[in-house]
């Protein structure tokens, strides 16, 4: 047996190592061999720019492929969300693990829950696409709400909170439920109020496409509901050719009647960030077979949403 360690690279943050070290565990299962996390530094780690800025996608993926193409790691975690929608030849995604919980949530002073929220009440998120839902959704409720552009880990974000600079802040159940702060959510945004972003919740664990006996040894740890989910997810955010800073939700769900899953629903959304145009579509139909199926029916609900002026909506076009 071979017992070398598996390099696996990963984000300095704290949320990046936590879900890094949970997969390293999950690997060194599957293959019998120790895994050993290599830390590395991204752009997006070390920026201080707002992300809708630096370009959004990418920005926290472009160092870990370079170590894997280098060989310096044998494997990468990725948080599915921040991966760009073209996959590069050399790279393979072997796993898409179960998902975690996908919805977004606020952290508020005093407990409060969205729409407890006082009259004037500031928000912070770095999110545009967060902005333009929970401005339509104050819109649409009466609310009187401010979002707040901010950037940081989950310790600055929720800081503003308990400083009183903010009423709340908008971040990610996942994360949170990664590194055991689950607790400190004082509201779950429903999916009909703010939808995810695409692959929100769910991690993509990479490695070389030459690298057949990790790929496969890989491949146990990968969901294929969740796969199917994120690929329709992914192919529509493709399709609507918008970074990760553009301000596109969407979410594929099963819709299982007792314990058969007999269809998938795929939701999209995109919006100006003040709230006032939105485009919200959603299509339900089989639960798709395959990797193209999954991609056309994304792309089909994009086509959609194209038609009814989601382009205009999204700003600068991202290439």
């Amino acid at each position: 047996m071979n017992e070398k360690a598996l390099r696996l690279g990963t984000r300095r943050s704290r949320l990046a190592m936590a879900q890094s070290g949970q997969v390293a565990e999950a690997v060194s299962r599957v293959t019998g061999r120790p895994v050993e996390l290599v830390e590395i530094t991204t752009y997006g780690d070390v920026s201080r720019e707002q992300l809708a800025q630096i370009g959004g996608t990418g920005v926290f993926v472009t160092a870990l492929r370079d170590a894997l193409l280098k060989g310096e790691v044998d494997f990468a975690v990725h948080s599915l969300k921040d991966l760009p929608t073209t996959q590069p030849d050399e790279l393979v995604v072997a796993a898409v693990p179960v998902r975690e919980d996908p919805r977004d949530v606020i952290v508020a002073r005093d407990a409060l829950k969205l729409t407890d929220l006082p009259s004037g009440a500031r928000i912070g998120t770095g999110s545009p696409r967060r902005m333009a839902q929970l401005n339509a959704y104050a819109r649409s409720h009466g609310l009187d709400i401010a979002t707040v552009p901010i950037r940081g880990n989950v310790d600055t974000r929720i800081g503003y909170v308990r400083s009183g600079e903010l009423d709340a802040v908008v971040l990610a159940a996942a994360g949170l439920n990664r590194i055991g702060r689950g607790d400190e959510v004082t509201d779950f945004l429903s999916v009909d109020t703010v939808l995810p972003a695409p692959g929100q919740g769910a991690l993509a664990i990479e490695c070389t496409a030459g690298n057949a006996d990790l790929v496969a040894a890989l491949a146990e740890l990968d969901d294929p509901f969740t796969r199917i989910a994120v690929t329709a997810e992914r192919s529509l955010l493709a399709a609507l050719e918008a970074g990760c800073s553009a301000p596109v939700g969407a979410l594929a769900d099963l819709l299982a009647d007792g314990q058969i899953v007999k269809e998938m629903r795929l939701r999209g959304v995109v919006g100006t960030t003040d709230g006032t145009r939105m485009v919200q579509l959603s299509t339900t139909g089989p639960v798709p077979e395959t990797h193209d199926r999954a991609t056309a029916l994304g792309r089909e609900l994009a086509a959609e949403m194209l038609a009814q002026g989601a382009a205009g909506l999204m700003g600068e076009r991202a290439h």
